[in-house]
Order: C-alpha cells, then sequence, then structure tokens
C-alpha cells in the first residue's frame, strides 16, 4: 500500500483533523476489526487510517499528503522484522511488528508532547 521502502504517516487527534473535500473510499488490508484505511476516491491514494480500538481516537494521516513536512521527524518505527537491511531512520521508538494495545497510551502521551 505504500510502494517504498517506507509508509510514512503521523498521528493526529480527531478534533484536530478535518477533511476539507471529497468522500473518502475504504479499502486496503482489512486484518484487524476496525482498521479502515481510507483512499481519495478520484485516484486512490492512501490518505489516512481510523483504528479506534488500537489508537482511541486518532487518525494515522499519511505524512506524504501534507504540503509542508519540514517539521516533522520519526517518532517510532515498526514492522522492522520485515524492513529491508539497508533501511535506518533516527526514530525514538521502534517495533519488530507494532506496539500492544497496551502500550499505546505511553506512546500517544510521549507523543502529544513533542
Amino acid at each position: 500500500m505504500s510502494a517504498s521502502a517506507f509508509s510514512l504517516s503521523m498521528a493526529v487527534p480527531v478534533e484536530g483533523f478535518r477533511l476539507l473535500s471529497g468522500e473518502p473510499v475504504i479499502g486496503g488490508a482489512r486484518e484487524m476489526k476496525g482498521l479502515d484505511h481510507s483512499f481519495c476516491g478520484h485516484c486512490m491514494s492512501w490518505v489516512f487510517t481510523r483504528f479506534p480500538e488500537v489508537m482511541g481516537e486518532i487518525i494515522n494521516v499519511r505524512s506524504t499528503m501534507l504540503e509542508d513536512t519540514s517539521e516533522l521527524e520519526p517518532f517510532l518505527e515498526t514492522c522492522t522484522a520485515e524492513k529491508l537491511d539497508w533501511v535506518t531512520t533516527p526514530a525514538k521508538h521502534s517495533f519488530e511488528h507494532f506496539p500492544t494495545p497496551e502500550e499505546f497510551p505511553a506512546l500517544i502521551e510521549e507523543y502529544s508532547t513533542r
């Protein structure tokens, strides 16, 4: 779904997210119940994901969709068990798979203070 060595995104509180135009289309991998990948209905680009059962009131926005990413830096990386050998990031937290639901609250709290 990322067509890259990276699948870049950023967590945004629901109250800080607003869709300006269009109606998203739900699709993509749906292996987790309640995981909704939203795509642009026109070009089918992956725009954001909601998975409230894991992250609560957070929307995972594809940071590649933003006009200005100059202030962003990696906070955590996931699925490193499947990464390409040459891929490295300066992310503070690294997970071979995904953090457990129990780990998410502390990660979100730390991320929100940045």
